[in-house]
This record gives structure tokens, sequence and C-alpha cells, in this order.
């Protein structure tokens, strides 16, 4: 019943901030940001930028919060207008640079070579990748899009879209490599 009734007042707390009720809105702002920024900052490495994007994807949310209509989940409506303004973000500042150069092969590191990283570590290899890539490897390893998805939302075609992952992920991979070398102290 507990789910139900969390439910419902999400719909009520929604449809008031719909209806411009700033207190509405600020409590939606206030349960969402923090995941939004996170949404942000994988796609933008510098978090006052990545703020940024958040508080013009959160302009958007409220402008077009009519337009939701309960159908699957709200927060997941909200990361998808993130992404978008993040990526729209990127392409302003004129960040975004995509490579179609030859696909190379690359083996994919091991979980157990990955688990032994922290978070910090593996964000940091991230952020540290070209932005082209890193929007590429995020949508695709992160969120989840399909290539045939990235493509159209890059406005790039679908093997540019795999030539990014794949050099992500060897970078990635000479990065974890480094990282593991580093900790066992063989550099």
């Amino acid at each position: 019943m507990k789910v139900i009734q969390l439910y419902k007042n999400e719909e009520k707390l929604i449809n008031s901030a719909a209806q411009n009720k700033r207190d509405a809105q600020h409590q939606l702002f206030q349960q969402h940001a923090p995941k939004m920024l996170s949404v942000c900052r994988q796609y933008i490495s510098d978090l006052q930028e990545a703020e940024e994007a958040m508080l013009n994807g959160f302009l958007k949310v409220f402008a077009n919060l009519r337009t939701f209509k309960f159908e699957g989940s709200f927060e997941g409506w909200i990361r998808r207008i993130m992404i978008r303004e993040s990526i729209s973000y990127l392409r302003s500042k004129k960040q975004l640079a995509f490579s179609d150069e030859e696909i190379e092969r690359y083996e994919a590191p091991s979980a157990s070579s990955i688990s032994a990283l922290e978070v910090e570590e593996i964000q940091a290899l991230i952020d540290q990748l070209p932005e082209g890539y890193r929007i590429v490897f995020v949508m695709y390893a992160i969120e989840g899009y399909k290539h045939k998805e990235i493509a159209s939302l890059l406005e790039i075609s679908v093997n540019t879209s795999k030539t990014q992952l794949f050099k992500a992920r060897k970078m990635l991979q000479r990065g974890i490599g480094k990282l593991k070398n580093a900790s066992y102290g063989t550099t």
C-alpha cells in the first residue's frame, strides 16, 4: 500500500509543479537534482559546467512538465532531458568532436582488475577521454543506448558511434592497466 501511496504523492507533486506551484517545483528539484547532476557530470567533466547544464535541463523539465504522460518513470523522463541538455551544452561550447578512424581490436579488462579500482579512479579515467569518446561510452555503457540511438541523438553515423566506443574502451583499458601497475608498484 505504501508504494501506491508514494506514487500518488509523486503524481500529485508533478501535477502541482506543472501548475507552476513553486514549492512543488522546488521539492521535485530537491529530489532529483543530485542524480541528475551525476548524469550531467558523466558527460561534462567540469562540475560547474555540469551544474549549468543540469539547471538548464530543469528549466526544460518545468517548461514541459505538462507533456509528461505518467507512462514510464518520471526519473527516466528527466534523465533523457538531462542527457540531451548535456549534449546540447557540449555542442554549444564546440567541445563535441568525433573521429572516423578505423576500429581497432581490444581486450576488455577483467572484472577482477576493475573491482580493485576505486570509483573515483574510474571516473577520472572516463573524464580523461576525448569528449566524443566519453559521450558515446557513457551513452552506451552506462545509459544503455544502442548505437543507432546514439547516432541519431549525436547526429553521427552508426559506424562513428562504434568507433568512438571501441577507442574509448581501448583508452580505458590502458588507463586501468597503468593504475593496476601503479597500485602493485610495477610502473
